[in-house]
């Protein structure tokens, strides 16, 4: 049966740092936030620095960037408030902006840390990994054991395909942090594209280890025990993943190819059919259920699967498979 090439996708979690306000949660769907400046016009620069710091606190978003707004219309400069509104923009939406708003505040303060760190994720965000890359390493630089800008060093330089320096990013966040289930995950990921097989197995166990419910960390697992030749191994990290996340259409749609190479049609044709019901835009489980089907001598259903296929956009068969969730 073919395989679909190798596919990534990104789970953005890590939050930005937030550093003069108490800390909350950011809202993620900030877009009806109207920015007014009606602000008493008697205020003074410390006043309204102290009260949107107060806002920005207390998560009351709105009001907080109408005060850094203010700020900002009125001439005044600060690092602390361009690195907080920048984290306001980001969530708005409004990365350019974002951008030039911790650029303002590195101006600043060249040795912000916080603003190189977030200014680096804001870059990821634009495709800019380069220019993220650099921002990164300057808030190592700054501060060597910052160990979330590590991991999203290690993200970057996979992405531009320095797989070893990644590697080598993330033993350095797990040297600062070691029960960091989501950078052992990351680092079992990038050891599987280097081939070191038996690594990436004993990463992915510790990622599994400190986090016993990462389904995403059971979904590699599997992917790697399956490139190791231990399918029934592969085929109980896939279900755990299924049993934890029922509707993970890629652990499904990989039980279904572990079940076929492992002789059971009729299961695999089951977990197939359930992940596109789950996912009917992933034409790799069309394909594989077409071939599948066409083994089974039910030519007819294959065909229509063919049929899926064509009507799909954009779709590729050759390589390995493995679905890789990294976090930045």
């Amino acid at each position: 049966m073919e395989e679909p090439n190798q596919r990534k996708q990104i789970n953005k979690t890590i939050s930005e740092v937030k550093t003069f306000p108490v800390p909350f949660p950011l809202r993620e769907n900030q877009e009806n936030i109207t920015i007014a400046t009606n602000i008493p016009s008697k205020l003074s620069k410390e006043q309204i620095i102290d009260q949107a710091f107060k806002f920005h606190s207390q998560g009351k978003i709105a009001e907080a960037a109408k005060y850094y707004q203010y700020f900002i219309n009125q001439g005044f400069k600060d690092e602390r408030v361009f690195s907080n509104y920048g984290i306001i923009l980001k969530s708005l939406g409004k990365l350019q902006e974002a951008e030039l708003s911790y650029r303002k505040a590195i101006e600043l303060k060249p040795d912000f840390t916080d603003a190189h760190y977030n200014l680096g994720n804001i870059l990821k965000d634009l495709g800019k990994s380069q220019e993220a890359e650099f921002s990164y390493r300057k808030a190592i630089a700054l501060k060597p054991d910052f160990t979330d800008a590590h991991y999203n060093l290690g993200i970057i330089l996979k992405d531009i395909c320095k797989l070893q320096e990644a590697e080598l990013s993330y033993r350095k966040a797990i040297e600062i942090k070691p029960d960091y289930a989501e950078v052992h995950r990351n680092l079992g990921n990038i050891l599987k594209d280097l081939g070191k097989l038996q690594e990436a197995e004993v990463s992915t166990r510790k990622a599994i280890a400190l986090n016993p419910d990462f389904a995403e960390a059971y979904l590699n697992l599997g992917v790697v025990l399956r490139d190791l030749g231990k399918l029934q191994e592969a085929e109980l990290s896939y279900r755990k993943a299924i049993k934890l996340k029922p509707d993970f259409a890629e652990a499904h749609f990989n039980l279904g190819n572990v079940l076929s190479d492992l002789g059971q049609l009729q299961d695999a044709e089951v977990s197939l059919r359930k992940a596109i019901e789950l996912n009917p835009d992933l034409a790799e489980a069309h394909c594989n259920l077409g071939n599948l089907l066409r083994d089974l001598g039910k030519l007819q259903e294959s065909r229509l699967c063919s049929e899926k296929i064509m009507s799909l956009r954009s779709w590729s068969i050759t390589g390995s498979y493995s679905f890789n969730y990294e976090m930045i």
